[in-house]
């Protein structure tokens, strides 16, 4: 919301008001809000920090990813019925409206984020989001795993890039506004590379060979926002959106 102030000579005071609809799902709740707040500071400069291993040190608060590179998902057929059906239905059924996880991939697209980084653990925590463990230790994954909506994340370096390796995920995420599915065949390893000390680059590959012909790549990039901050989010003390979420 913009005014534009006009002063007459009687001192009669014109207000034009311009509104901008930002809201996703509720009045508010939209990708450019968080950013356009995080871009009232400049992103700082300098070298990319290290920890006390020689390591990059990933740690920071962090602006939405922002896609570089959106790929090419090649999907299966039931996987195009699905994406018609949530099309069709005004996507009534999005997660998010009905307080449920945005999930790895979409989350960190419309929320800031928080890395902490040991030697042995990486912590992610995006805004309204479940949190995410990456374990650095040399761990592998269970044999065993109960899906969940974050999956079970580990980690290793390649060189200055930490590849991020994570299975074991429900079926319940979505990937965004194309409503893609998955199953729990779903595989996902995300690079990040800290370029410098206000950058990070991301890049994303998502395999199910249940749903997804061949690899699918994402490439993104976030800005560091230090004067930002985690703020406290409860969906379902507030839940508003189901009762509009009545799709066709």
């Amino acid at each position: 919301m913009q005014p534009d102030v006009a002063v007459a000579a009687a001192q009669v005071l014109e207000l034009n008001l311009r509104l901008v609809d930002i809201q996703l799902n509720t009045l508010g709740d939209g990708p450019s809000t968080g950013a356009a707040l995080s871009k009232l500071n400049a992103t700082p400069t300098g070298a990319t920090p290290r920890g006390t291993d020689g390591k990059p040190d990933l740690s920071g608060m962090w602006d939405q990813q922002r896609t570089v590179d959106p790929g090419k998902p090649e999907i299966k057929a039931w996987a195009e019925a699905v994406v018609r059906e949530r099309t069709e239905n005004n996507a009534k059924d999005f997660p998010q409206s009905h307080c449920q996880p945005l999930g790895v991939i979409l989350a960190p697209t419309l929320q800031r984020w928080k890395t902490v980084q040991t030697p042995a653990l990486l912590v992610i925590i995006v805004e309204g989001e479940l949190p995410r463990q990456v374990f650095l230790d040399g761990r592998g994954h269970p044999k065993d795993l109960n899906p969940t909506w974050m999956g079970h994340s580990i980690g290793h370096w390649d060189g200055d890039t930490l590849v991020v390796d994570t299975i074991g995920f429900n079926d319940k995420a979505w990937f965004g506004a194309d409503s893609i599915p998955h199953t729990e065949k779903m595989h996902i390893t995300e690079r990040f590379h800290r370029a410098d000390l206000g950058h990070l680059e991301v890049e994303i590959t998502i395999e199910d060979p249940d749903t997804f012909i061949k690899p699918w790549i994402i490439k993104r990039a976030a800005d560091l926002a230090p004067n930002d901050e985690i703020l406290e989010y409860v969906c379902t003390e507030n839940e508003r959106d189901r009762e509009h979420m009545v799709g066709k």
